[in-house]
């Protein structure tokens, strides 16, 4: 899993709109003839969805999920989600806040006593993980023990951190994008459900949102089902995922696999409030500030949403990319739509803002965004 210390302009993009046409094709015809164009079918590809209310008003797959078989990529097919796995962690946690089994306050001393700097588990505070505000350097040697992290689960991608001398900064005080750190909450999910988070996630999220196929690492790949991942290199692809990407079986930052009938199945649950309470909901997506703050840069996430407020609307979502995986989940939620894009390629960056862009402009087009 990529860390990224930019700011996360994936979905900033609204401005950027061009204005109402007086007449547009259907929504189905145009973005079908775009991605069309963009992903070949005998090459990997790309799943796609819009969620409108209650209804997908667009489904489709474009390319294909496996090489070798040419099976082709549908709505069903699995993809790993990247870093959209951290938003099942978190709502996790968030389940365990409202069981009252732990607090967002809490500091990282309660969970890791064995901490080698005693004062920094102290200041450290699991909403400071969630926010990646925690100070916490990435204190993993991935390049150059890539054997090691070729294996290495969530409790060995965590240990470096616990071994940390100082911190590049105080918790709450800038942005800092952080995977350890949600390697770090999932064994806290661990330590407080006396489960593995992957089966407290499936019992407490898939089951209740509907997402009977959607799955989680716990170390190696899942041998069957799923799609696989590609990068282009030197004109042909190569495979990019378990066994040839560092870090890729370390499941709390990226270890989630569904597909976009699944994803709208999550955002779904989360409208109807099917595994948190609405108001836990309302928390999770708003924007969380802190005193202490000293970045020139405003703070921009919530629990762990990244939102924008931008032409007089409200976008939460966040991006994912591991290994050849590319993938944008978008929500509108005052609009109650959504917009999936699962790709087992990186056709484009990880934040995907020229495709975000594109369909925003769509969806203006047709009055959906007034």
């Amino acid at each position: 899993m990529k860390s990224f210390l930019r700011p996360f302009t994936f979905f900033l993009v609204i401005a950027a709109c061009t204005p109402k046409e007086k007449a547009t094709p259907a929504l189905a015809d145009e973005l079908d003839a775009h991605f069309s164009g963009q992903y070949p079918k005998n090459e990997p590809g790309a799943a796609v969805l819009i969620l409108k209310g209650d209804s997908v008003v667009f489904s489709k797959g474009y390319g294909v999920a496996d090489l070798k078989t040419q099976e082709a990529i549908t709505p069903k097919t699995l993809f790993n989600l990247g870093s959209i796995s951290k938003t099942f962690v978190a709502s996790a946690i968030l389940i365990l806040q409202e069981q009252g089994k732990l607090s967002v306050e809490d500091s990282l001393f309660k969970y890791f006593p064995a901490f080698k700097n005693k004062s920094i588990a102290q200041r450290v505070k699991i909403k400071h993980l969630l926010t990646h505000t925690s100070g916490l350097g990435d204190n993993r040697r991935v390049g150059s023990d890539t054997v090691f992290y070729l294996t290495a689960r969530d409790v060995e991608n965590w240990y470096p951190e616990t071994q940390l001398d100082s911190l590049s900064f105080e918790p709450g005080a800038q942005f800092e994008y952080s995977n350890p750190a949600f390697n770090g909450l999932a064994l806290i999910v661990e330590q407080v459900s006396g489960m593995p988070w992957q089966t407290f996630v499936k019992e407490n999220i898939f089951n209740p949102a509907g997402m009977t196929t959607s799955t989680i690492t716990n170390g190696a790949h899942p041998e069957q089902g799923v799609s696989h991942a590609y990068v282009l290199n030197h004109g042909q692809w190569t495979e990019d995922d378990y066994g040839e990407e560092p870090t890729f079986p370390a499941a709390g930052n990226g270890g989630v696999w569904s597909s976009v009938e699944e994803m709208a199945l999550y955002e779904q649950a989360f409208r109807a409030a099917k595994f948190l309470k609405p108001e836990t909901i309302r928390e999770a997506r708003t924007i969380k500030t802190y005193p202490h703050w000293k970045s020139a840069e405003k703070p921009f996430i919530g629990w762990p949403w990244f939102i924008a407020n931008n032409d007089s609307i409200t976008l939460v979502g966040h991006p994912g990319s591991q290994g050849g995986f590319l993938t944008n989940y978008v929500s509108i939620p005052e609009k109650k739509i959504l917009f999936v894009i699962l790709c087992n390629a990186p056709r484009e960056d990880y934040e995907m803002k020229e495709t975000t862009a594109y369909v925003l402009r769509q969806l203006k087009a047709r009055n959906w965004l007034d």
